[in-house]
């Protein structure tokens, strides 16, 4: 733990030396990295979910079309050439 402090430490005194334009430069790239590290998380996350359905993934578009054509599966018609007579 004390390595981690001195690190700290000897941060903030170089941090101290640089002009505040640089003082800045670092502040934003201290947030890049943080900003990294969250995507980083969250991709992980994403993996350890379990997958969904196509029909989760699109169950807030059911039901948005008006009209159409009804069940192809039920026209016979649409099954010719698909083993079904």
């Amino acid at each position: 733990m004390t390595q981690a402090i001195d690190k700290q430490q000897m941060i903030i005194d170089e941090l101290k030396k640089l002009s505040p334009e640089k003082q800045q430069e670092v502040l934003n790239f201290i947030e890049f990295l943080q900003f990294k590290e969250m995507q980083k998380q969250d991709v992980q996350h994403q993996e350890e979910k379990e997958p969904i359905s196509a029909y989760e993934a699109a169950k807030e578009f059911a039901g948005c079309v008006d009209g159409g054509p009804g069940d192809l599966a039920t026209n016979k018609k649409y099954l010719e050439g698909y083993g079904w007579k």
